[in-house]
C-alpha cells in the first residue's frame, strides 16, 4: 500500500475540497456534480438523471450527489480513473470516513455542544466529530448503485468495486411483510448501526420547551408538530388552502408517496395559529402558511425553524431536534390506550406497522416514580416454616 493511501485511511491527509454539487439548469436531473474546473461529471449526471426518471425525490438526488462527489475526490487524490476503480479505493474511502472529521460537525460558537457528549437533561448524545456509521453505509450504497447502473450498460469496471451481500439482497427482494426479518452477516466494509429506540420529549420538558418559544407563530408550529406527527419539511410546506379549519387538520405532501394527505392538529394548535394569523395577516392563496416575522416576508425554511429550536435549546441547556417532535407525537399516540396501533400508523403514515411498533416501548423517564418506589421498598426478609431451625436450614442448603 502506498504511503498516500495509508495516510488517507488513517485520516492524516484530508481530501481536497474540490468540485461541488450544484443545481442543474433543467429538471432531469435536479442536481449535478461538477469537477474542479466546473464541468459536469458526465457519468454522475447520467446516473442522477436515471434516479430522477425512476421517481426519486430531488433531495435523494442531492444526497447521492454529495456521496459521489466524496468518492470522486478520493479518485482524484489517488489519480485513479472511475472506470478503473477497485475495492482498494473503496477501502480508502471507508477508512478516510472512519477517521476524518466531518466538516458538518464543526462548532463555530463557543457555547456549542461538545461532539460526542451526552446531554444530562435529555439523555441524547451529541453527534460525534466523524462520520456516522449510517452515513458511511449510505455512501457505499450510492457508489454501489452508481457502478451497478453503468455496469448494466457495459461501462466501468467488470466487477462492482463495492462489496455486497448477495444472500441478503436475494432474501430482502422476496421477503413477505408478515415474515420475521432474517439475520445476515453484513457485507464487507458495511458498518454496524445500532437500533436506537426513538426518544420523545417528556411532558415536563415539553412544557418548558413550549414556554421557551417567543411568539405565537413558533408556539403554533411546535403544537402542530407534536399533535400531527408531521415531518419538519412537510409542515413547513403547507399553504393557507391546505388548512381545514372545521375539520382541524392540515393537508401535507407526504415524504414517501408524494401524495397530499390529511394530518390532524389539536384545538390548542389551531388557537395559536389563529392568533398568529390575526397578528400578521393571511398569506396569499399559494403562499406558505408560515412566514418570517422580520424583514421581507419569506417562507420559513427548515434551517430557520431549526435555528428557532436551537435558541430554545441554548436557553434550556437541552439538545432537542425537530424530528424529536414527531417521535413525541408517535409515543403519545402509541401510549394512549384508546388508540389502536393501526390508527397510529394511519396518522403517522407509516408504510410498515413494524415502524409504528417501535414506539410501544417503556421509557426510563416515564417510570421514574415507579423506580423510586422500587429502590425504597424494603428488602423481603427470609422466614422459615414452623418446626425448622434456621441453623439446620443453613447446614442443608447453605447460608
Amino acid at each position: 500500500m502506498s504511503e498516500l493511501r495509508r495516510q488517507l485511511m488513517e485520516g492524516r491527509v484530508d481530501l481536497e475540497r474540490v468540485g461541488a454539487v450544484t443545481k442543474a439548469e433543467g429538471k432531469l436531473p435536479p442536481f449535478v456534480v461538477v469537477d474542479p474546473a466546473g464541468a459536469q461529471i458526465e457519468p454522475v449526471t447520467r446516473y442522477l438523471r436515471d434516479l430522477a426518471l425512476s421517481d426519486m425525490s430531488p433531495l435523494t438526488s442531492r444526497s447521492y450527489g454529495y456521496d459521489l462527489l466524496r468518492w470522486f475526490r478520493v479518485l482524484w487524490t489517488l489519480e485513479v480513473d472511475w472506470q478503473c476503480a477497485t475495492g482498494s479505493e473503496v477501502d480508502v474511502l471507508v477508512g478516510w470516513m472512519k477517521t476524518a472529521r466531518n466538516p458538518q460537525r464543526r462548532r463555530t460558537r463557543r457555547t456549542g455542544t461538545t461532539p460526542g457528549t451526552v446531554n444530562l437533561l435529555t439523555g441524547k448524545p451529541a453527534l460525534a466529530e466523524g462520520y456516522a456509521p449510517s452515513t458511511i453505509n449510505h455512501c457505499l450504497t450510492a457508489v454501489y448503485g452508481f457502478y451497478a447502473y453503468h455496469g448494466h450498460f457495459g461501462r466501468g469496471p467488470v466487477t462492482n468495486p463495492v462489496p455486497s451481500s448477495r444472500a441478503r439482497r436475494l432474501a430482502l427482494a422476496h421477503r413477505s411483510p408478515i415474515e420475521a426479518k432474517q439475520q445476515f452477516e453484513r457485507a464487507r466494509l458495511r458498518q454496524r448501526v445500532a437500533d436506537m429506540t426513538p426518544r420523545a420529549i417528556p411532558d415536563v420538558m415539553w412544557d418548558e420547551l413550549l414556554a421557551a418559544m417567543t411568539c405565537d407563530r413558533d408556539r403554533a408550529l411546535l403544537l402542530c408538530y407534536v399533535s400531527s406527527g408531521a415531518r419538519a419539511s412537510e409542515l413547513l410546506g403547507v399553504v393557507i388552502g391546505d388548512v381545514d379549519w372545521a375539520g382541524a387538520r392540515f393537508y401535507v405532501v407526504s415524504k414517501g408517496s408524494w401524495l397530499r394527505q390529511p394530518v390532524p392538529v389539536s384545538p390548542e394548535a389551531i388557537r395559536y395559529l389563529t392568533r398568529y394569523l390575526d397578528a400578521y395577516g393571511l398569506p396569499g392563496p399559494d403562499e406558505p402558511l408560515w412566514r418570517t416575522r422580520r424583514g421581507e416576508s419569506r417562507p420559513v425554511s427548515y434551517w430557520a425553524m431549526r435555528r428557532v429550536l436551537q435558541r430554545a435549546n441554548e436557553k434550556l441547556n437541552t439538545n432537542w431536534s425537530l424530528h424529536d417532535l414527531r417521535h413525541t407525537a408517535a409515543t403519545r399516540m402509541a401510549g394512549d390506550p384508546e388508540m389502536t396501533l393501526r390508527e397510529v400508523q394511519a396518522v403517522l403514515r407509516h408504510a410498515n406497522i413494524e415502524t409504528t411498533g417501535r414506539y410501544l416501548t417503556a421509557r426510563v423517564e416515564d417510570m421514574f416514580d415507579k423506580l423510586q418506589e422500587h429502590y425504597n421498598r424494603p428488602r423481603p426478609q427470609r422466614t422459615y416454616s414452623a418446626g425448622y431451625a434456621e441453623a439446620d436450614v443453613k447446614a442443608v442448603f447453605g447460608g
